[in-house]
Order: structure tokens, then C-alpha cells, then sequence
């Protein structure tokens, strides 16, 4: 993909080009990895306030659609104009695939999903917003890495490293167990330390959402089986 001209914001990306942002990528990616690991101990005590357990202490409440639609886009829209601005390896076909992967993900996220949404609880803003600057943060990372940094020999793509599965027959929270794994197999795919940052993130919050999920399912339904799993099937 070209740079989209020589002025504006891609000018500066341009600019800031080089071993101090790679540095500062890198650091940015340890950090993601202490919030999740914190958010995840916060999360045994607080229940995440959205969905099902949305309450009005953390904000006024937003509807649900236009809410998840915009806290979900900047993962779609930043990774996009940065791929528009060009970069050293934007071009490179692993590059464009794995970030097309990304992509795809999240039209799935903040435009296909928000309308299959019915009668969905509101979010409440604060939520909202932790969830916008993630989407904006993460959207940085992951879209930077594989326009700029990130480089793979031409093989790359013909080694397979992608796994599927997850069944609720197993886990409460196998949807959760499918989107972990997905980012472990983008984690692997890429091999840097920005989508390392992001699976583990992806692991600590949803695993932490997922046993809210059994919890919940245990307290609801007595006839739920009691040996089933949170969201790692055999595990956990």
C-alpha cells in the first residue's frame, strides 16, 4: 500500500519512524501485559460492568449498539490509516495478510455485530470509554507493528501455526476459548511482542469474563453440569 501523500498525519508517522519507537512499542506492549494481568485480578472482585451485569455506578448509560460500535472502530479505523500512510513493510504480502486477519476481526466487531445486537443492556460510559482508548491503544500497536517493524522471511505464511476449536460442551466460556485462541494463533503468526502483549491481554480479561460467565451459570441453572470448565477445556 502507498503513502497517501507527503503532508498531514502521514508525514508525522514517517517522522517518528525509527529505534526509539520501536523501543517505545516494545515497552508499550509490557505494559498492556501488566494491565490485563491487573485487570484480571480486579475482575475477582468487581464484575466487568457490561452486558448482564451493567449497573449505572460506572456512568450513565449508553445504548447498546451505537455504544459497541464506536468503542470497537479505532481497532479498525487506526490500523487502516497506517496502512494508507504506507510504511517499511506495509507492502510485504505476510504483513498486508496478517493485518487483513486483523482487520477482518474487527468488521466483524464494530460494524457486522453492533446489528445483530437485540435488545442489548446498555454500556455504561465508563466502560465505554476504557474500552474506546483500548481499541484506540491496541489499534497503535498492532497496526504499527505490521506496517513498520515487524519483518518475515517470504516462507512465511506457507508454515502452519493456526489451531481452532472450543465447545460449550466443555467450557461455560467457549466463545471466550475461540477468541483467545485466535489471537494466540495471530501471536504466533506474527511473532512480535505487540501481538504477544495483545493475546495475553485478550487471555487475562475474557478469562476473567468467562468465569463470570460460570459463575453466573452455576447460580442460575441448578442442573448445570458442575465438571464443566470456565474456558480452557480439561484446564480451566
Amino acid at each position: 500500500m502507498g503513502a497517501a501523500g507527503d503532508g498531514g498525519v502521514c508525514a508525522l508517522w514517517r517522522r517518528a519512524e525509527g529505534p526509539e519507537e520501536r523501543r517505545l512499542l516494545e515497552l508499550f506492549s509490557y505494559g498492556l501485559m501488566a494491565v490485563g494481568a491487573a485487570s484480571a485480578l480486579l475482575l475477582c472482585f468487581i464484575p466487568m460492568p457490561y452486558g448482564r451485569y451493567s449497573s449505572r455506578r460506572f456512568g450513565w448509560l449508553l445504548p447498546a449498539r451505537p455504544a459497541w460500535a464506536l468503542q470497537e472502530l479505532p481497532s479498525f479505523l487506526v490500523p487502516l490509516g497506517l496502512a494508507a500512510c504506507g510504511g517499511a513493510v506495509a507492502a510485504a504480502r505476510p504483513n498486508r495478510v496478517l493485518l487483513g486477519c486483523f482487520l477482518l476481526h474487527y468488521v466483524h466487531r464494530a460494524l457486522i455485530f453492533p446489528l445483530l445486537i437485540r435488545e442489548g443492556k446498555p454500556t455504561p460510559f465508563f466502560t465505554f470509554v476504557l474500552a474506546l482508548l483500548f481499541c484506540v491503544f491496541n489499534g497503535y500497536l498492532q497496526g504499527r507493528s505490521l506496517t513498520t517493524y515487524a519483518i518475515y522471511p517470504p516462507g512465511w505464511l506457507g508454515d502452519s501455526r493456526f489451531i481452532t476449536g472450543g465447545m460449550f460442551e466443555y467450557v461455560s466460556g467457549a466463545n471466550f476459548f475461540g477468541e483467545i485462541l485466535e489471537w494466540f494463533g495471530f501471536a504466533l503468526a506474527c511473532c512480535t511482542i505487540e501481538s504477544l502483549a495483545f493475546a495475553l491481554c485478550t487471555l487475562f480479561i475474557l478469562g476473567s469474563r468467562a468465569r463470570q460467565h460460570h459463575k453466573w451459570y452455576l447460580e442460575k441453572f441448578e442442573d448445570y453440569p458442575k465438571d464443566r470448565k470456565i474456558v480452557i477445556p480439561f484446564l480451566y
